[in-house]
Order: structure tokens, then sequence, then C-alpha cells
């Protein structure tokens, strides 16, 4: 059953790329004493991924902010590399952390995933946000159809 709000973010651990080369993210460490936005695109350099939901939390990152966000997350299933040009290209990287789950480990441990593979895509990750506060799931939303609704920045304030 997919993430609900009050359950314990899954502790996997990931890899990304650091300046000093690829690095372990433990998310149990990650969400651990604090309050972080998590948002999940299908796919870095995706046209709504890239037009719409990533810079939505870009330019809300200091309303988030300031309604007690300590940290704000974008994930998709793709590798580091691919994540980090994505964030550098959007300007990103100073707003929020850019987490890859390259294997899909994490999406699975949430069950958020879904099978894009009619489209070329593989497993991917479904469009949602999720807050969470000391490692638990405050608010989920998970996109219904195509689009950047209920996981969209301005949905994630209006809930917080």
């Amino acid at each position: 059953m997919a993430i609900q709000v009050g359950d314990k973010i899954p502790d996997v651990t990931l890899k990304r790329l650091g300046d000093g080369g690829m690095e372990d993210v433990s998310t149990g460490t990650l969400f651990a004493g604090k309050t972080v936005a998590l948002f999940a695109v299908p796919g870095a350099f995706t046209p709504t991924c890239s037009d719409h939901h990533l810079p939505s939390f870009v330019q809300h990152a200091a309303a988030l902010k300031a309604k007690g966000v300590e940290e704000i997350v974008c994930m998709a299933v793709n590798d580091p590399f691919v994540m980090k040009a994505w964030g550098e290209q959007l300007g990103a990287a100073d707003y929020m952390t850019l987490l890859p789950d390259g294997n899909g480990e994490f999406t699975k441990a949430l069950d958020l995933g879904m099978d894009a593979s009619g489209v070329g895509l593989g497993y991917r990750s479904q469009r949602f946000a999720i807050v969470a506060k000391d490692g638990v799931a405050t608010h989920v939303a998970v996109e219904p159809e195509r689009g950047v609704t209920v996981s969209s920045a301005e949905s994630v304030l209006a809930a917080l």
C-alpha cells in the first residue's frame, strides 16, 4: 500500500553526485529531525517536470521555508549524473536537494511507482508531493492524472 499520512518515511540508501564524487544518501537521515517537502517527478528533462513542476518549487522556495519547511527535495528515478545536470540547467541546486532514485528503490518503498514502458520510459515514479516532519508523512498528494495540480508547490503551501 502506498505511503499514507502518519507513516514513517522508508529508510533507503541512494546515490547522488556531490563535489567529491558519488555519495550515499540515507533517506532516514535526510528526513530525520526536520520538516521536509519532497516532490517527485516522472523524469528529469521531461517537459512538464522541467517547465512547470520543478520551477514551481524554485519560485515558492522562500514561501515554503517561511511556513516551516527546512528542506525541499526533488526526486526522480534517474541516475545521479542526470539529476545533477538537470538541477544545474534549471538553477535549482540553490533551492533544493535533487535526489536521484537510480534503481527506483525509494519509489518502490513508498509504493508510488508506475510502469511507463509503454512510452519507452520503463519504471518511474508517479508525480507526487509529501511533507514529512521528523520522518513521518504529514501530507501526501499523488497526482490523479497527467499534469501538476495536487503536487505543485502552490498545493503544498496550501496544505501547510
